[in-house]
């Protein structure tokens, strides 16, 4: 089978999303091409990889349905790893295979940066742009077409950050005008929202599913079975990932399902991490199965955020996956690991429903206002993991001044004031349980 993906990234997120995808595509007679693997780091994973010839098993466990799932499939989307640090040229000769169509990368949120320290002569380039520079230059060279390029970095407009970064080494290096050319011509630079909690090798578990399996897998990886991939162009008759029945979405703009994402899954975690804390409930699912502090998730989701994003039958399933996600019950997602750098999070996940809300009908989201006092009272009596300067001047002022602080928040929430201290009044006066019930009277 030939190689037809070239990989940057060892990791345990690829080899439980677009790896897996390529396997099941493969296994339905759909596509015939393999992944070589390009280490953005001198690690030593490539050894492991290449010593089971690319062979690994992936468990996805959670719910589907409402029911309990664990399905183990054997992996063999994966020919070989290469690592430049150890065999430059090895890299640098993969870029002369024709058959190579495509490119993916996850090389975590500060992978796609720009180092002017980088030069074209290094080997390899010390950044992920910079080597994939080199790789493209190689290309090009050898007369060879271009690539359609899928970044899955968590970053803002990933596709065309990676492209900047390209165009500006190309630039910088002197590679000429016929190369600046041909990078925008011949490659597509796409934009992609990954969405796939992956938790990786079973530690614990790991003796137990090796004797299940008959054999020793050190690239063991674990998933939950969601899983959604946003890609912004549309190559479906190259790469029939959705033909396989991978959920995957073509589209000309990947924004709106990033605000379905945001708002969703990561401002349901936000809003309910403090009421939950404040509570002593310590995980996710543990709330899920309190009455009450899924009462609140739901008057949250579905009376707050899902009305301000526009209810469509898209919104509700994700929704719907959502809380069937969140009761994964192989996966125990702590509320403290959640709760870091909540003042941005909330900024960022909630406020746009408040001011959404505020905007559609002329008040403020009761339940939403309120997590943000549960969010001041624990920061005031704990010690929460965030900016030190946010926590300190949260601990040293009253609510009205913490509100006014545009620093906090990106602007002034002074029209907040008034709902938020009655909030942290009734928490004071009848204790968390009752004051959560009176947010959604």
């Amino acid at each position: 089978m030939k190689e037809t993906i070239l990989q940057f990234g060892t990791g345990k997120f690829l080899r439980a999303f677009v790896d897996s995808f390529v396997d099941t595509m493969n296994k339905q007679g759909l596509y015939d091409g393999r992944v070589v693997i390009v280490s953005p780091t001198d690690s030593k994973a490539v050894e492991t990889i290449n010593a089971q010839k690319g062979v690994y098993h992936l468990i996805l466990r959670g719910v589907e349905n409402g029911a309990a799932v664990s399905r183990t499939t054997e992996i063999r989307s994966v020919s070989r790893a290469v690592n430049p640090y150890r065999d430059f040229d090895a890299f640098l000769s993969l870029a002369a295979n024709p058959d190579l169509r495509f490119a993916v990368s996850n090389t975590t949120e500060a992978g796609i940066r720009y180092d002017e320290s980088c030069r074209f002569g290094d080997r390899p380039a010390a950044s992920f742009p910079g080597k994939l520079t080199q790789f493209l230059y190689e290309r090009f060279r050898r007369g060879l077409g271009g690539l359609v390029i899928l970044a899955c970095e968590l970053i803002e407009d990933n596709g065309k950050a990676l492209q900047a970064c390209v165009l500006r080494y190309a630039a910088q290096w002197g590679l000429g005008d016929d190369f600046l050319l041909w990078l925008k011509r011949e490659n597509r630079f796409c934009g992609t929202l990954v969405d796939r909690i992956v938790t990786g090798f079973p530690q614990a578990e790991a003796e137990d599913i090796f004797a299940s399996l008959g054999c020793r897998d050190q690239l063991l990886d674990t998933a939950e079975p969601y899983h959604l991939w946003v890609i912004e162009g549309d190559f479906e008759n190259e790469f029939p990932l959705r033909k396989a029945g991978c959920n995957v979405v073509w589209t000309d703009d990947a924004a709106p399902y990033k605000k379905m994402k945001v708002r969703v899954l990561n401002g349901s975690h936000t809003s309910l991490v403090f009421p939950s804390l404040l509570c002593g409930v310590e995980a996710v699912g543990d709330s899920l199965g309190d009455a009450l502090l899924n009462d609140y998730l739901h008057t949250c989701l579905f009376s707050y955020i899902l009305p301000t994003l526009g209810e469509t039958d898209e919104t509700r399933a994700f929704a719907a996956a959502v809380l069937e996600r969140f009761r994964n019950p192989y996966i125990r997602h702590l509320w403290q690991s959640i709760s870091l750098n909540s003042v941005s999070k909330w900024t960022v996940r909630v406020l746009p429903t408040v001011r959404d809300y505020l905007a559609a009908n002329g008040t403020v989201p009761k339940p939403l206002v309120f997590s943000l006092a549960c969010l001041i009272k624990y920061y005031k009596e704990n010690e929460p993991a965030d900016d030190a300067a946010a926590v300190a001047f949260i601990k040293e002022h009253d609510v009205s001044a913490i509100l006014a602080n545009a620093d906090l928040w990106g602007t002034d929430l002074s029209h907040m004031t008034a709902l938020a201290a009655e909030s942290l009044q009734q928490m004071e006066q009848h204790g968390i349980r009752e004051a959560i019930r009176w947010s959604m009277s």
